[in-house]
């Protein structure tokens, strides 16, 4: 292997990520409609795609802190 080969980012889809986090495709728009699910990419096509870094980001950011 090349030691110079870029190493690709994983990118799930749409279904991909709501079996991830255990949602329905319902909640993951209502997510995005108020802003509050993960940052996605939209592809020409039109379909979403989602950094499997940048899901586990945002879930972290979303973790409660111990009162």
């Amino acid at each position: 292997m090349n030691n110079n080969a870029i190493q690709l980012e994983t990118l799930l889809s749409t279904p991909e990520l709501c079996e991830f986090l255990g949602i329905s495709r319902d909640t993951l728009y209502e997510w995005r409609e108020i802003n509050t699910a993960p940052p996605a990419i939209k592809l020409p096509n039109g379909h979403l795609r989602f950094s499997l870094t940048a899901v586990r980001e945002w879930l972290n950011g979303r973790q409660e802190r111990a009162a």
